[in-house]
């Protein structure tokens, strides 16, 4: 009887583990360009599953969580700008009772920076919401590293 009873257990167990595995439908990559000995363009590059969505960097209060992009303090360079995407697709969203910025399939966001010396690594983070047509997963936070030479 205890034999049947670990053996239902740990089928349980596995069952239960498989229907619990973490969803990640967004990926990111990062890739630098310079542009001259003292500019270069940052390239945060978001690779969404089909089926899901991510927010724009300009959603309004009241909405969902909007993509967040922090660079790092640094003295080896200097922020140009504000972080651009391209042109989002947009909707009406009843939830939140109003249309928002989103983006499918990939987006890539670039940082133009001015560099204080000729090589450094820029770092930061992104914070952003993922969503599909059911559900929307919790806020999540990926940290970038850029090796710009």
């Amino acid at each position: 009887m205890k034999r049947i009873t670990l053996v239902f257990a740990l089928l349980l167990f596995t069952v239960l583990g498989a229907s619990a595995q973490i969803e990640t439908p967004v990926t990111w990559s990062y890739a630098q360009k310079k542009i001259s000995n003292t500019e270069a363009i940052v390239y945060l590059k978001a690779t969404i599953q089909d089926g899901w969505h991510i927010y724009s960097q300009t959603v309004k209060p009241g909405g969902p969580v909007k993509t967040t992009i922090r660079f790092n303090p640094s003295k080896d360079f200097t922020k140009v700008g504000t972080t651009i995407e391209p042109k989002a697709l947009s909707k009406f969203e009843k939830v939140f009772d109003m249309n928002v910025g989103y983006f499918e399939n990939q987006v890539v966001f670039q940082q133009k920076i001015k560099l204080n010396k000729p090589a450094t690594v820029v770092t930061g983070t992104i914070e952003f919401m993922v969503c599909d047509a059911t559900k929307c997963l919790p806020p999540d936070e990926v940290k970038f590293s850029v090796q710009v030479k």
